[in-house]
């Protein structure tokens, strides 16, 4: 009866979203409370619960994505972001011009949001398709690839960085999974496929502007790069040090702190207002402003992360995650299919993928056993499921069409298709991952 409950509870979820057109975060209040009643909660906790439904998710949270937010901002803004995709067409050539794209747009989308990364580099996009002759399509899906990829596996992302708490992960150790596996998702899903869709007619929209850096108005490349990177680069090196340093040592808490991701933003954060702004002329005042702009385009996934986390709480008071736990844990099937499935087929029915990664990860949670699955590999696999194939219900998919010019049937022919390879390679390369990860 508690699983009928749940399929009737998501059944709602997706009505509410994609038939009334309800904001994620209202749908899932709505669809938390009319569990609560269903599963015979008390109508005096429904209050509370809610309060520590988001409490719970958003705490861990919620000053990663803010402070990443305002990151990626600063580096758009000074023109690190133009001056590393520049740099790299220009080391790999027109010839490995895919290769060079895919590198552009997983380092660039390491700090910038999906949106704003491909917003950022559409005029790299038109202009060198102008210039060489080459298919959009072709250097799309080679960019939006790499793009697609550090939104679904890479802290400080949205969906990864609330799904590692849920899964009891480690934010470094599942950011440096989350390098590894990156890398052969990005080969087939990006230049691999990319030469399948060459063929795809496309042309850019007049009326779209994006500002175009000046030469001398750009950042040095090794600057560019030191601020976009070193955020994986602190991630990294605490993790390790935290590691290697015994726990009864002194200096032992102080790794701790060195790998905790909201030390490791604040200081990658200040490091980019000192040397991509106050140093070349913008004052702190002026930052700080760009800075909250920036926060502000992320409220609304930080309302859909809390909503998730309503539910989620709803089920865990009612005892559901528990009995779905108890199913995880005798199925014969791996938790890391069974997590990128329900994520798949949330996505599919959705669209969303913060919100598919989210529930996926608070239905599966409790029934993963750390001695039995790697929990940050979890991670990834949810995040693989939560980008299967985009299609009408997808914001992703309309932004790709639009920016293109695509009929819908070219855009799932290229853009769709793409997000498929990245979500069932993802699973692959996680499996294998799980058999030498422990």
């Amino acid at each position: 009866m508690m699983i009928l409950i749940v399929v009737v509870v998501l059944a709602l979820l997706i009505v509410l979203i994609t038939v009334v057109k309800m904001h994620p975060f209202i749908a899932f209040l709505i669809a938390s409370i009319a569990a609560a009643f269903l599963l015979q909660l008390s109508p005096d906790v429904i209050g509370k619960t809610i309060e520590k439904g988001v409490g719970s998710i958003l705490g861990p949270v919620f000053t990663v994505i803010v402070l990443g937010s305002m990151l990626g901002k600063i580096i758009a803004s000074s023109g690190a972001a133009q001056r590393i995709s520049e740099s790299l067409v220009s080391l790999f050539g027109t010839s490995k011009i895919a290769w060079a794209l895919a590198l552009t747009g997983f380092i660039v989308g390491i700090p910038l949001f999906y949106n704003v990364g491909l917003i950022l580099l559409l005029p790299l996009i038109y202009s060198l398709g102008q210039r060489y002759q080459i298919p959009l399509i072709y250097m799309a899906c080679a960019i939006c690839s790499s793009l697609s990829v550090t939104h679904g596996f890479l802290p400080p992302h949205p969906s990864p960085t609330a799904i590692v708490p849920l899964m009891h992960a480690d934010m470094g150790k599942t950011l440096i999974f989350g390098l590894i596996a990156s890398i052969p998702v990005i080969v087939v899903a990006g230049p691999m496929f990319a030469k399948s869709v060459r063929h795809i007619p496309a042309s850019p929209l007049k009326s779209l502007q994006v500002k175009i850096f000046e030469e001398r108005d750009l950042p040095s490349t090794g600057l560019s790069f030191f601020t976009a990177l070193l955020p994986v680069v602190l991630l990294t090196l605490g993790t390790w040090l935290n590691s290697a340093v015994a726990n009864t040592s002194r200096y032992y808490p102080y790794t701790g702190m060195i790998k905790d991701a909201n030390i490791v933003m604040l200081i990658c954060l200040l490091v980019a207002y000192y040397f991509l702004g106050m140093k070349r002329g913008r004052s702190l005042k002026e930052l700080m402003a760009e800075g909250i702009d920036a926060s502000k385009d992320v409220f609304s996934i930080l309302m859909i992360i809390a909503g998730a986390g309503v539910l989620k709480e709803v089920f865990t008071t009612a005892g559901i995650s528990d009995k779905i736990g108890e199913i995880v844990k005798h199925s014969t099937l791996s938790p890391l299919i069974m997590g990128w499935f329900i994520a798949a087929v949330i996505r599919l029915s959705l669209g969303s993928a913060t919100v598919a990664g989210l529930t996926a990860a608070g239905l599966i949670a409790p029934g993963i056993d750390p001695n039995v699955v790697n929990p940050n590999l979890m991670v990834i696999a949810i995040g693989a499921g939560s980008l299967m194939f985009s299609h009408v219900n997808d914001t992703g998919f309309w932004m790709f069409k639009e920016y293109f010019n695509l009929s819908v049937k070219d855009t799932i022919r290229s853009w769709s298709l793409m997000e498929a390879v990245v979500s069932f390679v993802g699973i692959g390369v996680v499996l294998l991952l799980s058999l030498v990860v422990h």
